[in-house]
């Protein structure tokens, strides 16, 4: 796989106008060595990755000049035009994060005159009058407030200014966006900038510090005002079901924020925030600014979304740690759950849905957090037998297989934090003394779920999260065969992939436990019964879409698991098969042994082929493989001799004596599908002796007496080099031999195809490059002559292929050079174009093409006009025609870089009255075709 190319970061350079570039230049000293020169040098580059390297230079320069002592008058002025840069960049430019990163480390010395100039261009920046130049000032804004310090302190000193100004924008903006209502390209955008406001608000009362100590003592103060309305902008928001869902999502969030930073006292706000979500607000208890900002939430009936998204806002925005809002908290945390409920059964819109189950899994969040350190009440509201549990347990179960992934995830999420509440609602010293078996919840539930039919894809998700919770040995002790359960479902593609993973959960699970148990190594015999046993059984007696898979998506798992088992695997199928190997019709034992170690060694669990060879399994035992009346046992056999987790991993010489015999045996297939796997799987092993054998070159060029020798072959690299050699040419002699003449399709097919992977693979060094093998050494005049006649082949299909072999070969090849041959060819190539049988002149045109690669078709044209006006002793009319049309055709092709279409054109006008037309007609295929290569 190549190396993807790292593109070049682009940056816009930052520019500055002319009145400040020409006081940088006013103030520049002639050394260049002050800061308004440094300045001067970076607006004056045009590259905007130079700008950010001389940006990085300005806090070094003002920390030398503060130990210097130096007071340079001109800073100030440096300071004033280094705001105007910063916000004059667009939030998306790196030059304006590096800029803000760089001044954080500004020398205290200097802070004071900073926070001054960046404190004068905001306000500068809040005096925009121009709606469509307020998403900048809004960018502006969030950027001093992310992760810079200069910019934080100039927005709390302008507080009063921006909350200001984020009103003001927010309004007018809603209002130009119901003038556009119907012109869905400015709405998009124009409600894109309310979001944004309203995350800027939202980012802008968490992170001012002491917000509500210094900036709300005052009810009349403008900052209060300025905060009223927006939580009554937020208010509105929240209600308007023609905005965007994301704008009424953080308006809800922002709503509860404001509240929470504008309430006294704080302890309150449950009680509030509970009023609003019952809509059972008392108006003679409720500060007058609560119902003037939130009268729509106070007095009027609300949507299903706006309820959501209060919800959503109270979990996200109130601290439910440690259970710090007290008793009046944990109530609001139960009427929470009981409007998300009554929502549940109300909404219908597949958005809202999603919403609902995040904000239902946060809820299942919040209560963890409070039950660690809640009340008894609490704990008896929320453990397993309580109506709330039931409840989320009813919404898990309706909506495990909802068509949303989003959706189903949460209710993992849901299920997952129900078992954990369960258990902090539980009091610890009779949770250690009962344990699980006492524990009534869990045991209902765990038969509940195994009662369920396990074509139920959300059974497998709870029964994982159970597995997680309580371990394996509490579901194994109530289904001791749910193994072989899970494993008998993997005949169907849609629950394979839930089936696996439950499995995997299971047996590491167990294998955990027994290890924490074992006094010894017993324990594996344990295991391997209860999870391997299972696997083997499917692997030999099941479906074949049951191996499939279990092949696919288990076995790698379960050896991932535990590398070990291999051996255990292969003893017991080794048993088995010496008792019976299989049929046309089964694989088998021996073919489940072939298919553990096929998937063990693509998955790097047989470190030495030649040891596993030597250890786990006999050459006899490799050859049965190979030649099994199963195919698919011949080709897991193979597979195992050609794949390989790692690309150069060495060929040994038994590998190579069994492909050697493979290839002797499987040629013929009569199935497609397994002719192409036998090819693929070959081209991997030639693939594989190509990049061994460069690392074999390698260690050949710098052996030396002190190194060791190669870790497989334990030989000499040139000793493995020469057996790659001898093991390709042994392989080419194979193939040529099955083509034969009058041999069948699948064998030429089959031998053509590993023939052109031998060329792709082995290609014609160049430069430096060495390479074991190439094919056009093995190429003499009988194999030319064995290629060739392929193309008399009744299959198109085998034409191809032989075209395409020859057009890999080098032009170079000495029997290409032989002129009579050519020739020889050219005079069968016209013979066959004026053939009856249709794949005659397709044999013509392959002809014909092969000469025009091997540039001979012209001299081939005048040698044939010559040849027949010296058979007729004289010049005819027809005689004439003809040889105009092949001097018409010579002349053609030795411009091939013209045009084919017009080539062919010419030489059907000019043979329109020749007997060589139908020849023409294969030229001109033959033309085509070429063009197409």
């Amino acid at each position: 796989m190549g190396v993807k190319k790292k593109k070049d970061m682009q940056v816009t350079a930052l520019t500055v106008c002319h009145q400040d570039l020409e006081t940088l230049r006013s103030l520049a000293d002639e050394e260049g060595k002050n800061l308004a020169s440094l300045l001067l040098h970076c607006v004056q580059l045009t590259d905007g990755v130079s700008q950010i390297h001389c940006v990085k230079q300005i806090v070094p320069l003002l920390e030398k000049a503060d130990k210097n002592g130096a007071c340079d008058p001109s800073i100030q002025s440096c300071l004033d035009i280094l705001a105007g840069i910063y916000f004059s960049l667009s939030l998306k430019n790196p030059l304006k994060k590096v800029l803000a990163s760089s001044l954080n480390g500004l020398p205290e010395f200097f802070l004071t005159e900073a926070i001054q100039s960046f404190t004068s261009r905001l306000q500068e920046e809040l005096n925009t009058t121009d709606l469509y130049s307020y998403r900048k000032v809004i960018d502006n804004i969030s950027s001093c407030m992310e992760n810079f310090d200069l910019g934080r302190a100039c927005v709390n000193n302008l507080l009063k200014n921006v909350l200001h100004f984020l009103q003001k924008s927010l309004i007018e903006i809603l209002e130009e966006n119901r003038k556009f209502a119907g012109n869905h390209i400015v709405q998009t955008q124009l409600m894109n900038d309310l979001l944004v406001g309203t995350r800027v608000s939202v980012m802008l009362v968490q992170k001012i510090q002491d917000f509500q100590r210094i900036h709300l003592k005052m009810s009349s103060s403008p900052t209060w005002q300025s905060m009223c309305g927006l939580l009554s902008i937020f208010t509105k928001f929240l209600i308007d079901d023609d905005l965007l869902q994301t704008i009424q999502s953080t308006s809800g969030l922002a709503v509860i924020l404001f509240i929470k930073a504008m309430f006294h006292p704080p302890e309150g706000i449950p009680d509030l925030v509970s009023s609003l979500l019952l809509h059972s607000v008392d108006c003679a208890g409720t500060p007058d600014w609560v119902l003037s900002c939130c009268r729509s939430l106070c007095c009027s009936p609300v949507s299903h979304s706006a309820l959501l998204f209060l919800c959503q806002g109270t979990l996200t925005m109130l601290d439910w740690q440690d259970g710090r809002m007290g008793p009046s908290g944990e109530a609001l945390l139960l009427n929470i759950v009981h409007v998300l409920f009554t929502l549940s059964s109300q909404i219908k819109e597949s958005t809202l849905e999603l919403f609902l189950s995040r904000i239902l899994a946060s809820w299942t969040n919040s209560a963890i957090h409070v039950l660690e350190s809640s009340s008894l009440s609490l704990k008896d509201s929320l453990n397993g037998n309580s109506s709330i549990v039931g409840k989320l347990l009813e919404y898990v179960y309706t909506h495990w297989e909802h068509p949303l992934d989003a959706l189903r995830h949460q209710t993992k999420i849901i299920f997952r934090n129900v078992l954990q509440m369960h258990q902090l609602t539980k009091d610890k010293s009779d949770s250690e003394a009962s344990g699980l078996a006492a524990d009534r919840f869990i045991c209902e539930l765990t038969e509940s779920l195994l009662r369920l039919e396990w074509h139920v894809k959300g059974k497998y998700m709870c029964l994982g999260c159970l597995v997680d919770y309580t371990g394996i040995g509490h579901i194994l002790a109530l289904a001791k065969t749910i193994p072989s359960q899970i494993l008998e479902v993997m005949g169907d593609q849609s629950l394979v992939p839930y089936a696996s993973d439950l499995l995997e959960t299971m047996f590491r699970s167990h294998k955990s436990h027994l290890k924490s148990q074992a006094v010894n190594s017993t324990w594996i015999d344990e295991w391997h019964e209860t999870w391997v046993s299972p696997l083997l059984f499917i692997l030999c007696e099941g479906s074949l879409d049951q191996k499939s898979y279990v092949i696919d998506y288990y076995l790698p798992k379960l050896l991932n698991c535990s590398p070990e088992s291999l051996s255990y695997m292969v003893n017991i199928l080794q048993t088995s098969a010496d008792a019976k190997s299989g049929s046309s019709n089964s694989r088998g034992a021996l073919g489940a042994l072939m298919a553990c170690l096929r998937t063990a060694r693509a998955h790097g669990h047989l470190q030495s082929a030649t040891d596993a060879w030597r250890d786990l399994v006999s050459g006899a035992r490799i050859k049965q493989g190979l030649i099994h009346q199963h195919c698919q046992v011949r080709i897991d056999t193979l597979g195992l001799l050609c794949e390989s987790n790692r690309s150069t991993e060495i060929v040994s010489t038994e590998e190579m004596q069994w492909i050697q015999f493979f290839i002797t045996y499987n040629l013929n297939s009569q199935s497609p599908g397994v002719r192409q796997q036998i090819c693929s799987l070959l081209k991997k092993l030639f693939c594989r002796i190509q990049e061994s054998s460069q690392v074999l070159y390698k260690l050949e060029q710098s052996r030396s007496k002190h190194e060791p020798e190669n870790e497989l072959s334990k030989q000499h690299p040139s000793v493995s080099l020469q057996q790659y050699k001898n093991f390709m040419s042994s392989i080419c002699n194979s193939l040529f031999e099955a083509l034969f003449p009058g041999s069948s399709y699948p064998t030429r097919f089959s031998a053509l195809t590993i023939l052109g992977s031998i060329a792709e693979v082995f290609p014609v060094p160049e430069g430096q490059v060495q390479t074991v093998y190439q094919l056009s050494h093995d190429i003499d005049v009988g194999r030319f002559q064995t290629l060739m006649e392929c193309f008399t082949s009744t299959f198109e299909e085998v034409k191809i292929l032989a075209f395409d072999l020859l057009m890999k070969l080098p032009k170079t090849v000495v029997q290409f050079q032989d002129s009579e041959k050519l020739q020889g060819l050219f005079w069968a190539a016209l013979e066959l174009s004026t053939s009856t049988k249709p794949y005659d002149c397709v044999t013509a045109s392959y002809l014909l093409n092969f000469l025009i690669w091997q540039n001979a078709l012209p001299s081939g044209l005048s040698a044939c006009s010559q040849t027949q006006q010296a058979a007729c002793g004289g010049e005819t009319s027809a005689l004439v025609a003809e040889r105009n049309t092949l001097m018409v055709i010579k002349c053609l092709l030795e411009n091939l870089e013209e045009d084919v279409s017009q080539a062919e054109n010419s030489l059907l006008q000019a043979a329109a009255s020749s007997p060589l037309y139908g020849r023409v007609h294969c030229i001109t295929g033959a033309l085509r075709r070429l063009s197409l290569k």
